[in-house]
């Protein structure tokens, strides 16, 4: 599993791409969270609100996801950081597994009722 964090300059637009990158199957969920940012930007800083997008994907599909948030983000220099889980349930892994890079996920929480997964 992989987690890939990113901010957006609004929740709108954390969705709007988001969704995207779940509709090609890439990341098999988005989690947003309203931020407030300060940072350095072309010699000053910075205060911003943003939004903190976090993806989850598999190890072996982070790449593509990666590439395909680049394309698609908004800012000039996007900060896109993938951060490898330690450890994550099984249930979890297998649900991520089934959802990301298919057509159709074969697990779903829902069917043995579950509360879907985040």
């Amino acid at each position: 599993m992989r987690i890939v964090l990113t901010t957006f300059p609004d929740e709108r637009t954390a969705r709007r791409v988001g969704r995207e990158l779940l509709a090609a199957r890439l990341a098999a969920c988005l989690t947003t969270l309203p931020a407030r940012s300060v940072y350095w930007w072309k010699g000053a800083m910075e205060e911003s609100s943003e939004c903190l997008a976090v993806l989850k994907t598999t190890a072996k599909g982070a790449p593509a996801l990666v590439r395909a948030l680049a394309a698609a983000h908004p800012y000039e220099v996007p900060e896109i950081v993938t951060l490898r889980p330690e450890a994550v349930s099984a249930p979890y892994r297998e649900w991520l597994e089934a959802t990301v890079g298919r057509t159709a996920p074969t697990v779903s929480p829902r069917s043995r009722g579950a509360r879907a997964p985040r």
